[in-house]
Formats: C-alpha cells, sequence, structure tokens
C-alpha cells in the first residue's frame, strides 16, 4: 500500500502494509458490526463488513512484522480504520 494506514478510530500505532492481504475473512457484516452506526456517520452508507487478514507490515520504527489486521470495508467507500490485532 505503501504509506502509513494503521491506526483505528482514536489513535492507535501506525504502520505500512508492506505487499498483500492474504486469508481475507469476513468476520462480521451488516447489523453484526458493533460499530455500524459510527462508520456510517463519519464515511457513509453501504453494505458494511469487518474483515480480517495476514500481511507484512512495518511500524512507524521500522521494524518489519508478521501481523494479522483487522479493518472495516464497504462497496464504493473501501478499505478503512485499519489496526493491528495481533504480531506473529
Amino acid at each position: 500500500m505503501g504509506e502509513f494506514v494503521g491506526g483505528c478510530h482514536h489513535g492507535c500505532v501506525d504502520f505500512e502494509i508492506i505487499g498483500e492481504i492474504v486469508g481475507i475473512e469476513t468476520i462480521a457484516a451488516g447489523a453484526g458490526i458493533r460499530n455500524l452506526r459510527r462508520l456510517r456517520k463519519r464515511y457513509g452508507r453501504g453494505r458494511w463488513r469487518k474483515c480480517k487478514g495476514f500481511a507484512k507490515i512495518r511500524l512507524r520504527k521500522g521494524q518489519v512484522e508478521l501481523a494479522e489486521i483487522h479493518w472495516y470495508e464497504a462497496s464504493g467507500i473501501g478499505k478503512r480504520e485499519f489496526k493491528i490485532k495481533r504480531i506473529l
């Protein structure tokens, strides 16, 4: 992706996704998303999904790690609010 994308809506750790996200799964959709109201207010209506996957990331200090990452996405809006769930 080439840019620091990290951080959830309240300022978590910045990180850069290096290369491709693999093993992508949808873990919640529509009304199953706890933050659906906030997502719609901030980014607009859409078919929101919460997803997870694995990717190499570069932390702000330069370390490269393999991590499980979570994010929200909707058609026509794109991926939003990436966060590191755990470093592998």
